[in-house]
């Protein structure tokens, strides 16, 4: 973020009552809060505003679980705009407005109005970022397949990373329509998209349901909304990094509102040749990422700048990137470095109550 970081903008998407790099990772532990559904489509409801109803559904590649207090029927309702985000932003849907972007050519593409929404605040971040976060890393990010454990040749990311450069959107608000303007360039919002969801869902809780609380988890975005019962803060656990298959946590954060964001080496990897590569790249190489993060916990007002923040520090490394943090307002990191030790950003603890 260079110079600009100071400047880099909060959308208040979510606050108080309350956007990849290839799916930057949110790696929460679950919430220290009862109920949290753990099985797609299922729902507990209670009508009670002590006792809260969950649920759950399976987008965006990963469990989302809903804990609400005060409207039984509002798990349900937020499953539902979960499946209707991720048809409209799933790279890899042909039918999703993003797949139907990438697919064009360069010439527009006709998109919804939620797609355009995102992809305006998505071009803010990027131009803020300095290089650090640039959603058009789908050029190089479709190359790679942490699943299968393929890495593209030095020469197939030499000759995509030219197109990855988010100043090729093109973006008309008034027709709808959104256009690469590179015809080789691909959108991929894996590191945005989730908290642009989340702020979107805490907005149907206010203005929809009778809700007065509850988190949201999207694969672990959390994103909190209104207030806990008996105004006690909400709780969230931080996973050790360095026990990435287990329920380990290095602390538990106390807040009374806003969006934890996790990005971490630890979600998809895979090692060729005696070499291990992590799924979060590194815009200006095409590579993973070099950096002595291990993970970077994000939180402020808003899951949309969280998401895009998580990434943009992990990349900045903890020494810039702390300093990120602290230029902006209402907004702390801590980061577990992969030497085991951990940095925090000067309003951690102050707004985190951490312990």
């Amino acid at each position: 973020m260079g110079s600009t970081s100071g400047n880099l903008s909060r959308r208040s998407l979510c606050a108080g009552a309350i956007s990849l790099l290839p799916a930057a990772a949110a790696l929460l532990s679950a919430p220290l809060l009862s109920g949290c559904a753990n099985t797609p489509a299922t729902q507990q409801s209670s009508d009670a505003g002590s006792e809260p109803s969950t649920g759950s559904t399976f987008a965006f590649d990963t469990y989302c679980t809903f804990t609400v207090y005060g409207d039984g029927s509002a798990p349900a309702l937020l499953a539902k705009e979960c499946a209707r985000y991720d048809k409209l932003f799933n790279l890899y849907d042909e039918r999703s407005d993003i797949a139907r972007i990438n697919a064009a050519s360069g010439e527009p593409v006709r998109v919804h109005a939620d797609t355009v929404d995102l992809l305006l605040a998505a071009k803010t971040y990027c131009e803020q970022a300095d290089g650090l976060f640039d959603i058009t890393i789908g050029a190089v990010s479709t190359l790679w397949d942490f699943t299968e454990g393929v890495r593209p040749t030095p020469e197939a990311i030499a000759d995509a990373l030219p197109h990855v450069d988010w100043r090729c959107i093109e973006i008309d608000e008034e027709a709808l329509t959104v256009r690469l303007a590179d015809p080789q360039a691909k959108l991929d919002l894996g590191g945005i998209a989730k908290g642009y969801v989340a702020d979107r869902l805490c907005d149907l809780l206010r203005d929809e349901t009778s809700a007065t609380g509850a988190v949201l988890s999207l694969g672990g975005n959390i994103a909190l909304f209104g207030e806990k019962p008996n105004d006690e803060p909400w709780e969230t656990g931080i996973r050790d990094p360095n026990d990435p298959g287990g329920d380990t946590v290095v602390g538990t954060a106390r807040v009374q509102g806003g969006s934890l964001v996790t990005s971490g080496l630890y979600e998809r990897m895979f090692e060729q040749d005696g070499v291990t590569y992590w799924h979060i790249l590194d815009p200006r190489t095409g590579e993973p990422v070099q950096t002595d993060v291990a993970s970077v916990t994000v939180l402020c007002p808003s899951s949309t700048t969280a998401d895009a923040l998580s990434t943009t520090l992990f990349v900045a490394g903890s020494r810039r990137g702390a300093e990120i943090a602290d230029a902006l307002e209402d907004t702390a990191a801590y980061f577990i470095l992969q030497d085991g030790r951990a940095v925090e950003s000067t309003r951690w603890q102050e707004l985190t109550d951490f312990s």
